[in-house]
């Protein structure tokens, strides 16, 4: 692959990217009746999207004869994007940023058939529209033009990943001073706490309105709790179970 088209993917990245926050507002804005800047990041971009967009154009290119194929494969890879990227922002952080748990045919809550299917159908755009347009307009940049802007675009993201992951980490520790005997109880708790905190911090617990915190150190002692409990439940039963065994040789 030339620089060029390393070039034309890292564009093809940040137009995915705008275009899945656009997608990301216009779905909240639905649903909660104002505007909430989606994203963990500060600018108007998804990131996620922008790794799925250039993840379907790379791979599913040669299935371009293929609709269904393409269709198919572009649910299986952005399902596991999805849920790689749930797993991975919710361990550090200490928070579930989005539960489809609600929702029918669910994989762990991570992702759902209400996500997969239209994520098969930007797979069919992708790959039959959006590619041969984006490249064509692309191809027409000077290549000054092209190399400058592909360094300010890198540029300004990840100045922003910088800001917004010391946002994150705010969040996070947020949730390790909270309190509660609950994950609602506890993700209260953390916006109470961080309130207080810059406008930054703020942003990023409004671009999630569904997310669900949780204190680590808490969340280890419920399940010590739980486990504690079902053991002292299963000794209660085979107490009673041997009670009863014991009436019944006397009967």
């Amino acid at each position: 692959m030339s620089l060029t088209e390393c070039e034309y993917y890292v564009l093809l990245f940040f137009v995915g990217s705008v275009f899945g926050w656009c997608m990301e507002v216009a779905c909240k804005l639905v649903q909660f009746r104002r505007f909430i800047n989606r994203g963990f990041l500060i600018g108007p971009y998804c990131p996620i999207y922008g790794f799925g967009a250039v993840s379907l154009t790379v791979l599913l290119s040669r299935f371009r004869e293929d609709p269904f194929a393409v269709f198919a494969l572009a649910m299986v890879i952005c399902g596991n994007l999805e849920y790689l990227t749930s797993v991975l922002m919710e361990k550090p952080f200490h928070a579930r940023w989005w539960d489809y748990s609600n929702k029918k045919f669910n994989l762990n809550g991570r992702v759902c058939a209400n996500t997969l299917i239209p994520f098969g159908l930007l797979g069919l755009g992708m790959i039959y529209f959006v590619k041969p347009f984006a490249f064509g307009l692309f191809a027409r940049l000077p290549l000054p033009a092209l190399h400058a802007l592909c360094i300010g675009l890198t540029g300004v993201l990840l100045t922003d990943a910088g800001v917004s992951l010391w946002a994150l980490i705010r969040i996070r520790r947020g949730a390790e001073q909270a309190e509660g005997d609950s994950t609602e109880a506890i993700t209260a708790s953390v916006c109470a706490l961080l309130q207080k905190e810059g406008i930054l911090v703020r942003r990023a617990l409004r671009a999630f309105p569904d997310a669900r915190l949780y204190n680590s150190r808490l969340v280890k002692r419920l399940k010590t709790l739980r486990r504690e409990q079902k053991a002292l439940l299963r000794q209660a039963r085979q107490a009673v179970k041997q009670k009863t065994e014991e009436l019944k040789h006397e009967g």
